[in-house]
């Protein structure tokens, strides 16, 4: 059975967060994939954590985990601006 919510589309705001926390997770799977670059983990996402951090800020989804996470597993399946999570 599918759980659909009843949240309204995702502001531009909200989708930049929710890409740059995609982004974030694609780094952190870059660096961890491969054990010689571990020791590079800190100074090769410290770009990422911020833009994903400011991105977050920006929206006001800083402390707002679910909301976050359903805009995030959207942005995840291809959702565009009318997608409702």
């Amino acid at each position: 059975m599918a759980i659909t919510t009843s949240r309204t589309p995702a502001a531009p705001d909200e989708r930049t967060a929710a890409r740059a926390y995609l982004r974030l997770l694609a780094a952190v799977r870059a660096v961890l994939d491969d054990p010689a670059r571990a020791s590079l983990a800190v100074p090769l996402l410290a770009a990422p954590m911020a833009e994903a951090d400011e991105a977050l800020t920006a929206a006001g989804l800083a402390g707002n985990e679910r909301a976050f996470l359903d805009l995030v597993s959207a942005q995840a399946r291809g959702g565009g601006p009318e997608h409702r999570g």
